[in-house]
């Protein structure tokens, strides 16, 4: 008997590799898959849903290791996103003080709903179906979540940006995701990602998982990772910090001077500081000269600031590559004290 046969009940749901924006479009998908599971699946077999990246965890000695990694605690309320048929959302219930699912498939919802009816955890449970991305969350101590690649960095984002802060987040994604959120400067996957993730959590690499453990098995191998907010969090205004990171990344090797030197930037700039002047009725007064003034005179004023900012030995001639998280802080710093922002 093959593989792909075995019970769902022994098996865990992790969403993989999905489809660009695979909640909004999976509503598409979903009555043509329940078509083609009649056809192709028993009566007793929930088959994976591959339009929204659904793959089933199969081995239960993974689904132990990442509750216990997690360290669920008995005082606990666990946010599990994705649970599936249910695996790894009965050992959480038998730690946590309770647990609240948020499942897009509406069979997924149906199945961990009986793998608890009239079970000492039932009342425990609370589940909400709906895209995990637009969906409010409630309030959390902990998060587990097998989220598949395509929404990794939404999912990620919006647990650094969660408030209430939550102790941590205990996350299934593809190997390489999870090598990005760690990755170092110089490395080939040091990104945006990386800068910004590791400005304001700590992320430690827990599992490597196989792709053999899933049914059908995925392309890639995936990794647990857990996530760790810093409290407090760094004093940055985040949005300031992740325009110049945008910035910078979107052509990390090159120099800082290529990347920020170009028309659309200085023009950006310029617009930014001129916004923020009459934000906060700081605009100088208009000279007859400075109307004659052109937008290039402008800008030539920007360039000016960002020529003596780059000529300091630790900027010039570096890359965003190879920068760490304390060479941006002083070069946002030393942008902010002469006037230059990266958001209005």
């Amino acid at each position: 008997m093959p593989k792909s046969k075995k019970s769902s009940r022994s098996s865990s749901l992790h969403q993989h590799v999905a489809p660009a924006k695979p909640y909004s479009t999976a509503r598409n998908h979903q009555q043509q898959h329940d078509d083609h599971r009649k056809t192709t699946a028993s009566t007793n077999l929930i088959a994976p849903n591959t339009s929204i990246g659904q793959h089933f965890l199969k081995n239960p000695a993974v689904v132990t290791s990442i509750v216990q990694k997690s360290g669920v605690k008995p005082t606990d309320v666990v946010l599990e996103i994705g649970p599936g048929t249910g695996n790894m959302t009965v050992p959480l219930l038998q730690k946590a003080k309770s647990v609240v699912a948020l499942e897009f498939d509406p069979r997924m919802v149906r199945e961990v709903l009986k793998r608890v009816q009239n079970s000492p955890e039932e009342h425990k449970l609370r589940v909400i179906q709906g895209d995990a991305i637009q969906t409010k969350w409630p309030f959390f101590d902990l998060c587990v979540a097998n989220i598949p690649y395509q929404i990794s960095s939404a999912i990620v984002f919006k647990l650094l940006a969660h408030r209430p802060m939550f102790r941590c987040a205990v996350l299934m994604v593809q190997e390489e995701f999870a090598l990005r959120l760690s990755a170092r400067p110089g490395e080939a996957l040091y990104c945006r990602l990386s800068v910004n993730t590791q400005l304001l959590a700590k992320v430690d690499q827990l599992l490597k998982v196989g792709k053999n453990n899933f049914r059908p098995p995925p392309k890639v191998e995936s990794r647990v990772v857990r996530i760790e907010l810093k409290n407090p969090p760094p004093p940055v205004n985040f949005v300031e910090w992740d325009g110049m990171i945008r910035l910078l990344f979107n052509r990390k090797n090159k120099t800082l001077r290529s990347v920020l030197m170009t028309k659309s930037t200085l023009k950006l700039l310029e617009q930014n500081r001129k916004t923020l002047q009459s934000l906060q009725g700081q605009k100088a007064t208009t000279t007859t000269s400075a109307m004659m003034t052109d937008d290039k005179d402008e800008n030539e004023s920007i360039q000016d600031i960002l020529e003596r900012i780059l000529a300091k030995p630790e900027y010039k001639d570096k890359r965003a590559r190879n920068l760490d998280l304390d060479d941006f802080l002083e070069l946002l710093a030393d942008f902010h004290s002469e006037g230059i922002h990266f958001a209005s």
